[in-house]
């Protein structure tokens, strides 16, 4: 007697906001344009007291301009919320209308938020404040400092009594949110499960850890900002911080009321046995063969491969190595990274829904600053956008720790 397969995980719902655009419209539009917004990072907390006006010292990144808040969220909620929370609630709120999620029980919704100190640079703020009149310390830091406050926040907002909880797996957070996700609904947990990568706000202190460990780019392209974010180029030099942050909504295909952005067909989840930040070619290709082995897929169905692409001077060389033994040499490769920056918490978020967006525009995203690839035979979609129906793709996403993921995707 033949065991039923498992119901289809589709994504129904989509939620986005970053430095070059806020929605689902505007992000696609920017992504396939090549907009970028790098420049010397302005938002307090985030530069040397001392450097404000030293442009070979500020750290560059690519800073949200303007956050639209939806009128449906009453501005009494917004009062002593971080800056994560606040994108968190815009971000949530496009995919839970695009989802129609206001027909579901709340009972039957889970959230599950990917990040882990993710307020950084709003407790550094809060502790200079208050070192030296600590009694007038608010109240509320005691909720706020905790990254479950987003849990917190987000169920109050929509309602949601599912459940609500954070996972932690530094750059590779967002996508294990999504895994999370998709096993929560699979197990039959809910019915429906929002996976949200929240935004990680840094302050001078990780940046200044991030650049003295070598993974930050150095200030090489102080003054000319737009060149330094530049994934599998040969001249990288480390990572570009970009605030970012993305939701989905997954739930079974049978419960969709539309067509999906697509079907969420493998994935799979490995760890080096590593505290390091140094990546592994034993786990980025074990997660790789472990997708594509639960999708039922061989390597050539693959047709796009969202990459991690951080411009780290030894992971890139690493990810083109085990693309390359895993057989996806001739799919399609952009790298996203190079236009809205390393997302780091939502990082694997936010490249999981740009490879949805381009699997709905028909369109891959042209790569910024790739004017030297350190493999040249591989198919990059260079500085121009490209036609290309994506079928199937990959989305890589790895994480200091030894953490690695991958997801496999198909056409909704």
């Amino acid at each position: 007697m033949r065991t039923a397969e498992p119901t289809p995980i589709v994504v129904s719902g989509i939620g986005v906001t970053a430095s070059i655009g806020q929605g689902r419209r505007d992000f696609t539009d920017a992504l396939l344009a090549g907009e970028h917004r790098f420049a010397a990072m302005q938002r307090p907390g985030r530069q040397k007291p001392f450097a404000a006006d030293d442009v070979a010292a500020a750290f560059i990144g690519a800073e949200i301009a303007d956050l639209r808040m939806p009128a449906a969220i009453a501005e009494a909620k917004l009062r002593n919320l971080s800056w994560s929370a606040q994108v968190a609630l815009a971000t949530l709120h496009e995919a839970w209308e695009d989802a129609g999620l206001d027909a579901v029980d709340p009972r039957r919704i889970g959230l599950i938020v990917g990040g882990s100190n993710i307020q950084q640079r709003e407790l550094a703020l809060s502790q200079a404040k208050y070192q030296n009149q600590v009694e007038f310390l608010r109240p509320t830091h005691a909720m706020t400092f905790m990254d479950t406050d987003l849990c917190g926040v987000c169920s109050e907002v929509f309602g949601i009594r599912g459940l609500a909880i954070t996972v932690g797996g530094a750059s590779a957070s967002g996508q294990l949110a999504a895994i999370q996700a998709i096993e929560a609904v699979r197990s039959g947990q809910v019915d429906v499960c929002i996976a949200l990568g929240a935004l990680m706000d840094l302050s001078f202190f990780e940046c200044q850890a991030f650049r003295s460990l070598g993974a930050m780019g150095s200030d090489r392209y102080a003054r000319e900002p737009e060149l330094a974010c530049r994934p599998f180029d040969r001249d990288r030099d480390g990572f570009i911080f970009g605030e970012a942050c993305g939701a989905i909504v997954v739930r079974r295909a049978s419960d969709a009321t539309r067509t999906p952005y697509a079907e969420l067909k493998g994935w799979a989840m490995a760890w080096d046995a590593n505290r390091n930040p140094n990546p592994s070619l034993e786990g980025e290709t074990a997660v790789i063969r472990g997708a594509l082995a639960m999708a039922g897929l061989p390597a050539d169905a693959i047709d796009y491969v969202n990459p991690h692409g951080t411009a780290s001077v030894v992971g890139d060389e690493t990810e083109l190595a085990a693309l390359r033994a895993c057989g996806l040499d001739r799919a399609y490769l952009n790298a996203t990274k190079s236009l809205v920056g390393h997302a780091l918490s939502a990082a694997g978020m936010v490249e999981l829904i740009a490879v949805m967006l381009q699997m709905q525009a028909g369109r891959l995203h042209p790569s910024r600053n790739l004017d030297n690839p350190i493999d040249p035979e591989l198919r990059w979609v260079g500085a121009t956008a490209i036609d290309h129906l994506v079928e199937r793709a990959l989305n890589m996403s790895m994480g200091f720790g030894g953490i690695n993921t991958a997801i496999c995707l198909q056409r909704g």
